[in-house]
């Protein structure tokens, strides 16, 4: 297959989980794929597997909360794979699981910092790039408490909600210029990033996965590569009139 042929495409958070499935899927749909992390020994092994299956791909050491090392990655692989033209936002963190009352502003910040700079600085040094290019698609990772909420974790659920509303707006600013922005509203998926909530819980690992698993009404949580398979499609031509949307992939979880 080559959905993707021609394109370029970043994905932050690539090392491990939802990232590594993105990242995954759309080299083998043949685009290039720079992965970006701070998890270096995950990302540059990823990058390793691909190319060795004969797939475009490259590892960059990048944290997303720092703006001049995001540029300067973003322009290095623009440079390496000839444009960039496609940003997937994934990168992330749950934070503290805490009411409100409870939670100290570095608390706070540490989500908002990750979670919404991020994707801001991402998507400010990836733009130049894409109307250089004359198309682009921004995708951005919000979730399921992007469009509802529950009664914890706090700074992630204010900060899904601002990638939202980021995402509507960018997709506003650039569609006269062929740049394309959605976001994408995962449900529970299980990975690292899940796994390590479901412990700050309290309960029996096993009963925090099935409560989990349970509150989708179709019994059970998703795999990255659900995720994965949207955002390939986000990517794609495929959804050339596709802007400003929400693409939701949850298991039913918000259709109560």
């Amino acid at each position: 297959m080559a959905r993707l042929k021609g394109k370029v495409a970043v994905v932050t958070g690539g090392s491990v989980g939802i990232g590594a499935a993105i990242a995954t899927r759309m080299a083998e749909e043949a685009a290039a794929v720079a992965i970006l992390d701070c998890q270096d020994q995950e990302g540059k092994a990823l990058a390793t597997q691909l190319t060795d299956r004969g797939l475009k791909a490259g590892y960059w050491h990048c944290d997303v909360s720092k703006e001049q090392e995001v540029k300067q990655v973003l322009d290095k692989v623009a440079e390496t794979f000839g444009s960039l033209t496609v940003m997937v936002n994934n990168a992330g963190i749950a934070g503290a699981n805490k009411p409100t009352h409870e939670l100290t502003e570095e608390e706070w910040d540490l989500v908002q910092n990750v979670n919404v700079k991020g994707v801001f600085f991402c998507t400010k040094h990836a733009i130049p790039h894409m109307k250089k290019a004359g198309v682009g698609s921004i995708i951005n990772l919000s979730s399921i408490y992007g469009l509802v909420s529950a009664p914890d974790i706090p700074p992630y659920h204010a900060s899904k909600g601002a990638v939202r509303l980021m995402t509507k707006t960018d997709a506003l600013l650039y569609a006269k210029e062929n740049i394309r922005a959605n976001s994408i509203h995962p449900g529970f998926i299980w990975t690292p990033l899940v796994e390590a909530h479901l412990k700050t819980t309290g309960q029996d690992p096993e009963e925090a996965r099935k409560a989990t698993d349970a509150l989708h009404p179709v019994g059970h949580m998703g795999e990255p590569d659900d995720i994965a398979w949207g955002a390939v499609y986000l990517a794609s031509d495929e959804s050339k009139f596709v802007t400003g949307s929400e693409l939701v992939i949850d298991g039913g979880y918000t259709a109560h």
